[in-house]
């Protein structure tokens, strides 16, 4: 793939994320496409999958009442776009992990996209 189609894939599944169109997001995905999320190290939520990714998305919809990405940096790493993401989210209702409704998040992170066939095969969000 080239580097254009490379990032238009990437924007397109970003763009998707923030206007919480879970059915567009997964529109440019492997059907084996694989998700992690690794936070502090620890892996907190893995995928394998359209239908598990789907799922998982759909959940975390509840969890906050805005959220968006905005890349920082993007680079391509030996075929892996390597994406600086800064993250923002209102969270929707109080959670027991501790977080409290209209509490405003602030994040940054890195994701990794791999691909194959075309489509994104793998998404490895740390943080």
């Amino acid at each position: 793939m080239s580097p254009t189609e490379i990032r238009a894939l990437v924007d397109h599944y970003i763009d998707a994320y923030n206007r919480q169109d879970v059915d567009d997001m997964l529109n440019g995905l492997h059907p084996r496409v694989e998700f992690k999320n690794i936070s502090a190290g620890v892996v907190n939520a893995s995928t394998n999958g359209i239908a598990e990714l789907k799922a998982l998305a759909l959940q975390s919809l509840s969890l906050f009442s805005e959220r968006h990405q905005r890349i920082e940096s993007f680079e391509i790493e030996g075929g892996v776009a390597v994406v600086t993401i800064a993250f923002r989210a209102v969270v929707a209702a109080d959670l027991p992990n501790g977080l409290k409704k209209g509490q405003v998040l602030n994040l940054s992170g890195r994701s990794e996209f791999e691909f194959r066939d075309g489509a994104i095969s793998k998404i490895t969000d740390i943080s």
